[in-house]
Protein backbone atom coordinates (compact mmCIF):
# COMPACT_ATOMS: atom_id res chain seq x y z
CA UNK A 1 0.00 0.00 0.00
CA UNK A 2 1.40 3.38 -1.00
CA UNK A 3 1.26 6.11 1.60
CA UNK A 4 1.06 9.70 0.35
CA UNK A 5 4.36 11.54 0.98
CA UNK A 6 2.77 14.13 3.29
CA UNK A 7 1.14 11.46 5.43
CA UNK A 8 4.31 9.34 5.37
CA UNK A 9 6.36 12.30 6.67
CA UNK A 10 3.89 12.86 9.52
CA UNK A 11 3.99 9.17 10.41
CA UNK A 12 7.76 9.21 10.33
CA UNK A 13 7.85 12.20 12.68
CA UNK A 14 5.33 10.62 15.00
CA UNK A 15 7.34 7.40 15.15
CA UNK A 16 10.74 9.04 14.92
CA UNK A 17 10.70 12.54 16.51
CA UNK A 18 14.51 12.85 16.34
CA UNK A 19 14.13 13.00 12.54
CA UNK A 20 13.89 16.76 13.02
CA UNK A 21 17.54 16.73 14.12
CA UNK A 22 18.79 14.96 11.00
CA UNK A 23 18.96 18.09 8.81
CA UNK A 24 21.15 19.68 11.48
CA UNK A 25 23.57 16.79 11.29
CA UNK A 26 23.78 16.97 7.52
CA UNK A 27 24.03 20.76 7.53
CA UNK A 28 27.14 20.39 9.67
CA UNK A 29 28.70 17.91 7.25
CA UNK A 30 32.32 17.57 8.26
CA UNK A 31 32.08 20.43 10.73
CA UNK A 32 33.80 18.92 13.71
CA UNK A 33 33.62 22.04 15.86
CA UNK A 34 30.66 20.63 17.76
CA UNK A 35 29.76 17.20 19.03
CA UNK A 36 27.71 15.12 16.59
CA UNK A 37 23.96 15.51 16.61
CA UNK A 38 22.42 12.77 18.73
CA UNK A 39 20.53 9.97 17.01
CA UNK A 40 19.09 6.66 18.26
CA UNK A 41 22.22 4.83 17.01
CA UNK A 42 23.68 4.46 20.53
CA UNK A 43 20.55 2.53 21.54
CA UNK A 44 20.81 0.10 18.61
CA UNK A 45 21.98 -3.47 19.24
CA UNK A 46 25.64 -4.27 18.62
CA UNK A 47 26.42 -4.34 14.88
CA UNK A 48 23.51 -2.05 13.98
CA UNK A 49 23.01 1.68 13.44
CA UNK A 50 19.95 3.81 13.04
CA UNK A 51 18.53 4.13 9.52
CA UNK A 52 17.01 7.62 9.45
CA UNK A 53 14.82 6.80 6.45
CA UNK A 54 13.27 3.65 7.88
CA UNK A 55 13.40 5.04 11.41
CA UNK A 56 14.78 1.82 12.84
CA UNK A 57 18.04 0.06 13.63
CA UNK A 58 19.55 -1.93 10.77
CA UNK A 59 22.76 -3.95 10.35
CA UNK A 60 25.78 -1.76 9.56
CA UNK A 61 26.17 -3.55 6.21
CA UNK A 62 22.54 -2.95 5.20
CA UNK A 63 22.09 -1.80 1.62
CA UNK A 64 19.60 0.75 2.96
CA UNK A 65 22.56 2.70 4.36
CA UNK A 66 25.11 4.69 2.44
CA UNK A 67 28.62 5.60 3.51
CA UNK A 68 27.54 9.07 4.63
CA UNK A 69 25.06 7.45 7.05
CA UNK A 70 27.83 5.20 8.27
CA UNK A 71 30.31 8.06 8.58
CA UNK A 72 27.91 10.04 10.77
CA UNK A 73 27.36 6.96 12.94
CA UNK A 74 31.12 6.40 13.27
CA UNK A 75 31.56 9.97 14.43
CA UNK A 76 28.72 9.72 16.95
CA UNK A 77 29.92 6.39 18.35
CA UNK A 78 33.52 7.61 18.56
CA UNK A 79 32.38 10.73 20.40
CA UNK A 80 30.57 8.49 22.90
CA UNK A 81 33.81 6.49 23.28
CA UNK A 82 32.19 3.36 21.84
CA UNK A 83 35.27 2.57 19.80
CA UNK A 84 34.53 -1.10 19.05
CA UNK A 85 31.07 -0.22 17.71
CA UNK A 86 32.55 2.63 15.65
CA UNK A 87 35.15 0.22 14.21
CA UNK A 88 32.38 -2.19 13.14
CA UNK A 89 30.73 0.64 11.22
CA UNK A 90 34.05 1.64 9.64
CA UNK A 91 34.54 -1.97 8.53
CA UNK A 92 31.22 -1.75 6.65
CA UNK A 93 32.27 1.30 4.61
CA UNK A 94 32.47 0.58 0.89
CA UNK A 95 35.84 2.29 0.29
CA UNK A 96 38.32 1.29 2.97
CA UNK A 97 40.94 3.49 1.27
CA UNK A 98 38.85 6.68 1.57
CA UNK A 99 40.78 9.30 3.51
CA UNK A 100 37.87 9.88 5.90
CA UNK A 101 37.75 6.16 6.72
CA UNK A 102 41.51 6.14 7.27
CA UNK A 103 41.24 9.28 9.42
CA UNK A 104 38.69 7.71 11.75
CA UNK A 105 40.51 4.37 11.72
CA UNK A 106 43.58 6.23 12.99
CA UNK A 107 41.50 8.15 15.53
CA UNK A 108 40.03 4.92 16.94
CA UNK A 109 43.41 3.22 17.08
CA UNK A 110 44.92 6.23 18.86
CA UNK A 111 42.11 6.26 21.42
CA UNK A 112 42.70 2.54 22.01
CA UNK A 113 46.39 3.22 22.68
CA UNK A 114 47.64 1.73 19.40
CA UNK A 115 49.73 4.74 18.38
CA UNK A 116 51.90 2.98 15.76
CA UNK A 117 48.81 1.69 13.94
CA UNK A 118 47.16 5.10 14.29
CA UNK A 119 50.13 6.86 12.69
CA UNK A 120 50.08 4.39 9.80
CA UNK A 121 46.36 5.05 9.21
CA UNK A 122 46.82 8.82 9.54
CA UNK A 123 49.75 8.77 7.11
CA UNK A 124 47.72 6.71 4.61
CA UNK A 125 44.94 9.32 4.85
CA UNK A 126 47.45 12.12 4.26
CA UNK A 127 48.91 10.22 1.30
CA UNK A 128 45.39 10.01 -0.17
CA UNK A 129 44.52 13.64 0.58
CA UNK A 130 47.33 15.91 1.77
CA UNK A 131 44.78 18.70 2.34
CA UNK A 132 42.76 16.69 4.87
CA UNK A 133 43.23 19.09 7.79
CA UNK A 134 41.25 16.91 10.21
CA UNK A 135 43.66 14.00 9.87
CA UNK A 136 46.59 16.36 10.40
CA UNK A 137 44.94 17.70 13.56
CA UNK A 138 44.17 14.23 14.92
CA UNK A 139 47.68 13.04 14.08
CA UNK A 140 49.15 16.10 15.78
CA UNK A 141 46.98 15.54 18.84
CA UNK A 142 48.26 11.96 18.95
CA UNK A 143 51.80 13.29 18.91
CA UNK A 144 50.91 15.68 21.75
CA UNK A 145 49.46 12.80 23.78
CA UNK A 146 52.62 10.74 23.23
CA UNK A 147 54.92 13.66 24.04
CA UNK A 148 56.31 14.26 20.54
CA UNK A 149 55.67 18.01 20.42
CA UNK A 150 58.05 18.59 17.50
CA UNK A 151 56.03 16.20 15.30
CA UNK A 152 52.79 17.83 16.50
CA UNK A 153 54.15 21.27 15.58
CA UNK A 154 55.03 19.99 12.09
CA UNK A 155 51.39 18.95 11.61
CA UNK A 156 50.26 22.34 12.90
CA UNK A 157 52.61 24.05 10.44
CA UNK A 158 51.18 21.91 7.62
CA UNK A 159 47.63 22.92 8.58
CA UNK A 160 48.64 26.59 8.47
CA UNK A 161 50.51 26.15 5.16
CA UNK A 162 47.37 24.61 3.64
CA UNK A 163 45.16 27.55 4.56
CA UNK A 164 43.71 26.11 7.76
CA UNK A 165 44.34 29.04 10.10
CA UNK A 166 41.37 29.50 12.42
CA UNK A 167 39.72 26.18 11.50
CA UNK A 168 38.75 23.68 14.18
CA UNK A 169 41.64 21.48 13.01
CA UNK A 170 44.16 24.29 13.57
CA UNK A 171 42.69 25.70 16.78
CA UNK A 172 42.25 22.30 18.45
CA UNK A 173 45.83 21.29 17.66
CA UNK A 174 47.15 24.68 18.79
CA UNK A 175 45.19 24.29 22.05
CA UNK A 176 46.51 20.73 22.49
CA UNK A 177 50.07 21.97 22.00
CA UNK A 178 49.53 24.70 24.60
CA UNK A 179 47.63 22.63 27.17
CA UNK A 180 48.59 19.01 26.58
CA UNK A 181 44.87 18.10 26.40
CA UNK A 182 43.38 16.56 23.26
CA UNK A 183 39.83 16.46 21.93
CA UNK A 184 37.60 13.40 21.83
CA UNK A 185 35.96 14.24 18.49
Amino acid sequence: MLIPARLHARCALALCPWALLIPLAFAAGDDVTTPPAPTPTPRCPEGQIHDRKACKCVPVKSSALNDEDRYLAVRELAYLERYAAAAQVLDAMSDQGDDRVLTYRGFLQRKLGQMDEAIRAYQAAIDKNPNNLLVRSYMGQGFVASGDLAAARRQHDEILARGGKGTWAEVSLRDALASGRTYRY
